[in-house]
């Protein structure tokens, strides 16, 4: 193996490479993202809530929970609201 300044030359050209490689796939796929958003948005699809229904998926349930319970407190504090009871709760 030839190094330069310590470096392992083919070992580091082999990494660099795989990555460019990755990144061409990686780019061809967010065409392929890109051309499914663009054939929901032609049948009549919000394609803004779409991506948000994706980001919601990809939450887990006590993190989506906590998002949601965060919205609605500020939601309701911006529109000088009281906020509801929790259930269970009179």
């Amino acid at each position: 193996m030839v190094q330069a300044g310590g470096i392992a030359g083919e070992q580091l050209r082999s990494f660099i490479e795989r990555i460019e490689r990755l990144e061409e796939e990686k780019k061809g796929i967010a065409e392929d993202i890109k051309e499914v958003y663009a054939g929901a948005k032609a049948v009549g699809f919000d394609t803004k809530i779409m991506r948000k229904v994706i980001a919601v998926r990809k939450m887990d349930q006590a993190e989506r929970q906590e998002q949601e319970s965060l919205l609605d407190v500020y939601l309701h504090a911006v529109e000088g609201g009281q906020l509801p009871e929790p259930a269970g709760e009179e």
